[in-house]
């Protein structure tokens, strides 16, 4: 009989969110599956940690081969939990994080708590993949990651990325049908302007929520994440988490006067 995966599911829009319960049901098929997810939504905390902090773990469902819990602290609490406490110790095979609701293509990326927890699931030597649906609606049409999730699993568990590498799949907010295909793509040049959005609190004074739009900076168009995702493609990002810049070295090495 073919030894069962074990697979951890962490995301940062909290136990709440459709994109995670429905991630959890696909990968039930392949292993059993713990999930440990943040109580309260975690958008845009990379990957940081709840130093000093109390923390809460808590079981909220339980079937064979499927528990979830919530937890208090990041993304990347969570999968330090996760393997610390819910797991005994033991490390998982995978990780997978997601569906997040929202895109983490081109700048998204450094920000994202989702790519937060395979950054820290790729520091433990677990394969880890991020998965991402370029839309916000609370209730969106997943049939085109229905369709597609379970190739780029399988891809990915028969040749998983090289060590200190996740890989960050995004999908257009198409319906199956209209998705153009499956691309392999770096990550895209760009930034957010006008950032911030001012308020006035009649007791409290100023005050500023952050907005911002997303300010396109890429001119290859033909291999940057965010604009084949635009063109309907489903992209697939390397990412490593050493982001020493090797050449970087040499170069400065030749020219600073130390």
């Amino acid at each position: 009989m073919e030894k069962r995966l074990e697979i951890l599911i962490t995301n940062d829009d909290s136990i709440n969110a459709e994109g995670i319960n429905l991630l959890a049901n696909i990968m039930k098929s392949y292993g059993n599956v713990t999930v440990v997810a943040p109580l309260l939504p975690q958008s845009g905390k990379s990957a940081a940690l709840s130093l000093g902090e109390k923390l809460y773990l808590k079981e909220t469902y339980r079937e064979e081969g499927l528990i979830k819990y919530t937890f208090t602290g990041t993304p990347v609490d969570c999968i330090k939990i996760g393997i610390n406490e819910c797991l005994s110790g033991k490390k998982p095979d995978i990780i997978v994080s997601g569906i997040n609701h929202g895109s983490n293509c081109s700048v998204a990326s450094l920000y994202s708590g989702t790519l937060g927890a395979c950054i820290e699931g790729t520091i433990y030597g677990v394969p880890s993949i991020g998965f991402s649906l370029n839309t916000h609606d609370p209730s969106p049409d997943f049939s085109g990651i229905i369709k597609y999730i379970n190739v780029i699993l399988d891809n990915f568990l028969s040749n998983p990325p090289a060590t200190g590498v996740y890989l960050n799949v995004n999908f257009p907010n198409l319906p199956a049908e209209k998705i153009t295909g499956i691309k392999f793509a770096r990550r895209g040049k760009g930034m957010w302007v006008k950032e911030f959005e001012t308020y006035e609190d009649p007791e409290e004074g100023r005050y500023f929520v952050m907005a911002g739009h997303f300010h396109n900076l890429d001119e290859e168009e033909h291999i940057a994440d965010h604009k084949l995702v635009k063109q309907g493609y489903i992209t697939i990002v390397p990412h490593n988490i050493d982001n020493t810049d090797y050449s970087e070295i040499s170069r400065l090495s030749s020219v600073w006067k130390l």
